[in-house]
């Protein structure tokens, strides 16, 4: 398993190597990312890495990340209240934690800077965003619920979401219908997605379709999970 945080910087068009095919493609900003904490079967009873992603000034650290933040990347000072925890010079202070499964975090060290070349063209991976936030929401554009009929004086169900369940037996609303409600801003994961360009000197890495999120988020890449299904 591989993995890194990126931002997504917003959706363009690239040709194929012949030059006959346009495919819409998403751009991230892949790395440069930190390795700040190394989990193994030891330690913590599996193997994984925690990345850190997007730099911060020394003048903003104070005010950009917390206490408990300062003190596990080691950027706590000797004026504060643990006078025994240095400065770290391995881990530059990192606005974005994520958390990877790999197969052996032996190979990983605290510190160790992740770049693009993480991944390589061809590769098939899957990000994990946050949803663009759609705020309420009626059944229509929430679950494309097709609405009620337009004639026979029905002027005012044309978007209204129709029975919510039973009479008397159960007497109440199932739990889990769809209605209206707050939509988006939620964990999406983007499977089966292919890797067409990885520019290591400007730390990008382009995708084919689109991912979760808005301009400016920020996303997990990652290898696809393994589905479980029998071949």
């Amino acid at each position: 398993m591989r993995g890194l945080i990126a931002k997504k910087l917003g959706m363009t068009g690239l040709f194929s190597e012949g030059g006959g095919e346009l495919a819409g493609v998403t751009v991230l900003e892949a790395g440069p990312c930190f390795v700040t904490q190394v989990k193994t079967k030891d330690s913590d009873g599996y193997e994984a890495i925690q990345l850190g992603f997007g730099a911060i000034a020394a003048e903003r650290v104070r005010k950009t990340l917390s206490q408990g933040a300062r003190g596990h990347l080691g950027l706590l000072k000797s004026d504060e209240k643990h006078p025994t925890r240095k400065a770290s010079a391995d881990i530059p202070p990192v606005r974005y934690l994520r958390e990877v499964r790999v197969d052996n975090a032996a190979q990983y060290a605290v510190g160790q800077k992740l770049m693009a070349d993480v991944f390589a063209v061809g590769d098939v991976i899957e990000v994990e965003g946050i949803s663009k936030g759609k705020g309420f929401a009626g059944v229509i554009k929430r679950h494309h619920f097709r609405g009620g009929p337009k004639t026979h004086g029905q002027s005012d169900r044309n978007r209204a979401p129709g029975s919510s369940g039973a009479t008397t037996t159960p007497g109440r609303v199932m739990k889990g219908m769809r209605r209206a409600g707050r939509m988006g801003d939620e964990t999406v994961t983007q499977p089966s997605l292919k890797v067409v360009m990885v520019d290591v000197e400007r730390n990008l890495i382009a995708v084919r379709g689109s991912v979760p999120g808005a301009a400016n988020g920020v996303v997990l890449l990652r290898d696809m999970k393994p589905s479980g299904k029998k071949k």
